[in-house]
């Protein structure tokens, strides 16, 4: 069964943006934000995604990626 390795860590390094930063602009508590980014999570809400994507000026599939295990 495949699964979904989420990236935001590495989009975040890129845009150079850190966590109490990201958690501030879209609204999201640190330690929510904190579990998405390490993948500790098993749903998103669209709403969600929206708001990282909109702050950090990224595509959905920049921040998750299907991998066939």
């Amino acid at each position: 069964m495949g699964k979904i390795i989420v990236r935001l860590d590495r989009v975040m390094a890129d845009r150079k943006i850190g966590l109490n930063e990201l958690s501030e602009q879209i609204g999201i508590s640190n330690v929510n934000l904190s579990k998405l980014k390490n993948g500790h999570i098993s749903a998103i809400r669209f709403s969600t995604l929206i708001a990282i994507c909109e702050a950090l000026h990224c595509q959905p599939g920049d921040l998750l990626e299907f991998s066939e295990e």
